[in-house]
């Protein structure tokens, strides 16, 4: 792959000429942190669409659907801070850092082990190291979310090695008795390890959204203060995610081109200045649409969803590792990354190598 040279001047053409800002999204740079490497994981379990069959699901409606032909499930001694174990551990010898190195770790899940403590600090216990830890909850933005939270960190000197990972084990709370959203999800975890770099490398642009109007349409209604579980929830199935398909998929669309066409309108890019676009795996028709509407070739697209299905917070980081251990990212390049999903939140970014 060719590598990408900095922008180093302005464009010629007038402004006019390009699609303005929508006004959804507050953007910014983040730039000085590099990542250092990458690591992922997921279940050996694959549970192809014929599996699911007892639900009254049809395989090739799934894939016509969906893009999605398997998906992993981790089994009952597998915990969400498990996955992120082997996904870290990966990722620290991507690097070529020694666990003792990381001083912070942040985790974007909304599956922890437990309410508390954090899966970063079970994360933490089992990597046997001192490092401050949290989680962070964006659903299927976790990954940008923690990313970037972990970038102020590095940027501002504080500090110097920081583990980020996104991991969800939606197996345990999507309900398997419904046809519509069970065979959507999958479990993985991915990971990067974040350092200092020089002025070109970071985040070029990036955003960060949420639209709460929209909670309900993506939830898991009990289980917090608001609906502890009773008895009576747990028989309306009220521990399960509960969503609004056609209402989610319309507001993705919508979010991931309003928000692609800011970041690159922000650094004064256009979609073939993009090495690589990095989408959350959440539906073949979702990225299909983002392809024709904002004019990315297929083939800068990475998707694996069809192996995997929708891994939320460990969907862009997954699809980010099988990237850098193809050899498909080389020092310059500009990724375009983006996650979306509960919330309803988004993060977008221009990422430089």
């Amino acid at each position: 792959m060719a590598t990408a040279q900095p922008n180093s001047s302005p464009r010629s053409e007038s402004p006019s000429a390009r699609p303005v800002p929508s006004g959804r999204s507050h953007l910014r740079s983040l730039l000085g942190f590099q990542i250092l490497g990458t690591g992922s994981y997921v279940p050996d379990n694959v549970v192809p669409n014929e599996a699911l069959s007892s639900l009254g699901c049809d395989p090739e409606w799934i894939i016509q659907r969906t893009g999605i032909r398997e998906r992993r499930h981790a089994p009952e001694n597998i915990a969400t801070s498990d996955m992120a174990f082997e996904a870290a551990i990966a990722a620290l010898k991507s690097a070529g850092v020694d666990a003792n190195e990381i001083d912070l770790i942040v985790v974007g899940t909304f599956t922890p082990d437990s309410l508390t403590p954090s899966t970063a600090c079970r994360l933490q216990q089992r990597l046997g190291i001192r490092a401050a830890a949290m989680d962070v909850s964006a659903a299927c933005a976790g990954f940008l979310y923690a990313m970037i939270t972990a970038a102020q960190f590095v940027k501002t000197g504080t500090s110097r090695r920081a583990l980020v990972v996104g991991a969800d084990l939606l197996s345990r709370i999507a309900n398997p008795h419904d046809k519509k959203t069970y065979p959507l999800f999958g479990d993985g975890a991915g990971a990067v390890v974040l350092g200092p770099g020089n002025g070109e490398q970071g985040m070029v642009s990036y955003t960060l959204g949420s639209e709460g109007e929209g909670a309900d349409m993506l939830c898991v209604p009990g289980g917090g203060s608001k609906e502890p579980l009773t008895p009576e929830n747990l028989a309306e199935g009220k521990q399960y995610l509960h969503m609004d398909g056609r209402g989610v998929f319309k507001w993705a669309v919508r979010v991931i081109e309003d928000s692609i066409r800011d970041v690159l309108y922000d650094a004064d890019l256009e979609p073939e200045d993009i090495s690589l676009v990095l989408l959350h795996q959440a539906n073949v028709r979702i990225i299909d649409a983002a392809c024709e509407n904002l004019g990315f070739p297929r083939e800068k697209m990475i998707v694996n969803l069809d192996q995997y299905g929708n891994t939320s917070a460990g969907s862009v980081p997954i699809v980010l590792d099988e990237a850098a251990r193809k050899g498909l990212i080389q020092p310059g390049d500009r990724l375009l990354m983006c996650g979306f999903g509960a919330g309803l939140s988004w993060g977008t970014t221009v990422f430089q190598w």
